[in-house]
C-alpha cells in the first residue's frame, strides 16, 4: 500500500510538472503563431486575440471545474484526471494544426472545460496524505509549478526556432503520454464509501463561492491568489505595439 502510495505521488508529481511545462512552452510562440493565422505583424492585434483566448479558457474553467470536481466525488479522482489529461492533449493538437482562429478558440474551450487536471491532482493528494505528510507532499504541488515554468519556456524558444507549431506537438506528445501512462498505473485514491452523490448546488460556479462562508479564512487565500493569476496573466502576451517586441523577444 505504501508503495502504491508512493507510486502515486510520483505520478501526480509528474502529471502536473508535465501541464505547466505545456502551458509554459508555447508562451513564447503563441504572438508568432497568432500573426501567422491573423496574416498581420502587428502584435498588438495578436495581442487582443490573445487575451480573449485565455478568456475562453478561463471562462470555461469557471463554469466547468466545479462540474468535474463534483463529478470526481462520485465517480472517483482517476476517470477525471485522466480525462483532464486527454482534453489537455487534445487540445494541443487544434493549436498544432489550427487553420484558422476559430479553431484555436475551440481547442481553448475544450482545455478550459477539460482542465481539472491541478484542482483534481490536488483533491488525490489529500486523500492519500497523512497528518504527519500532508504539507510536504503540497509542497509538492509548488515545486513542480515552479519546475514547470522554469522549464517550460525554456523548451518553448528552444523548440520555436524550428516553427510557431512546433511546440505544440511536444506539448501534446507529453500530456498523451502521461494520460496513457496513467491509464496503466495510476490507482483510485476515494473509496467507495467516502464518495457522495453529484448535487447541481455544489457543481454550479455560484454554489461554489457560496461554499466560501463556511470557511472564512479561504476567503482571504482566495482574493490573493486572484492578484497572483492576475499578474501572471498579463505576462502571457504582453505586447508593444509600435515595436512588435513582446518580454520574449521580438516578434515578426
Amino acid at each position: 500500500m505504501a508503495r502504491n502510495k508512493k507510486a502515486a505521488i510520483g505520478f501526480i508529481f509528474i502529471t502536473l510538472l508535465i501541464d505547466v511545462i505545456g502551458l509554459g512552452i508555447i508562451i513564447p510562440v503563441v504572438p508568432k503563431l497568432l500573426q501567422q493565422l491573423l496574416g498581420s505583424t502587428d502584435i498588438s492585434k495578436a495581442s487582443q486575440y490573445g487575451g480573449w483566448l485565455t478568456f475562453a479558457y478561463a471562462s470555461m474553467q469557471f463554469l466547468f471545474s466545479p462540474i468535474l470536481g463534483n463529478l470526481s466525488d462520485k465517480y472517483g479522482r482517476r476517470p477525471v484526471l485522466l480525462f483532464s489529461l486527454f482534453g489537455f492533449g487534445i487540445d494541443y493538437l487544434f493549436l498544432s494544426f489550427a487553420p484558422s482562429i476559430v479553431w484555436l478558440f475551440v481547442g481553448r474551450i475544450i482545455a478550459g472545460i477539460t482542465g481539472a487536471s491541478f484542482t483534481t491532482a490536488s483533491a488525490y493528494i489529500a486523500d492519500i496524505s497523512t497528518p504527519e505528510n500532508r504539507a510536504q507532499n503540497f509542497g509538492m504541488i509548488g515545486a513542480a509549478f515552479g519546475l514547470g515554468f522554469i522549464i517550460g519556456p525554456l523548451l518553448g524558444g528552444l523548440l520555436g526556432e524550428y516553427g510557431a507549431r512546433i511546440p505544440f506537438l511536444v506539448s501534446a506528445g507529453l500530456a498523451l503520454a502521461n494520460w496513457l501512462y496513467g491509464y496503466f498505473v495510476l490507482p483510485e485514491s476515494l473509496d467507495a464509501e467516502h464518495r457522495r452523490p453529484f448535487e447541481w448546488r455544489r457543481a454550479n460556479p455560484l454554489g461554489s463561492i457560496k461554499q466560501l462562508k463556511k470557511y472564512p479564512a479561504v476567503g482571504g487565500l482566495i482574493v490573493s491568489l486572484l492578484i497572483e493569476y492576475r499578474e501572471f496573466s498579463t505576462e502571457l502576451i504582453p505586447g508593444d505595439g509600435r515595436k512588435g517586441i513582446t518580454r520574449y523577444g521580438r516578434i515578426g
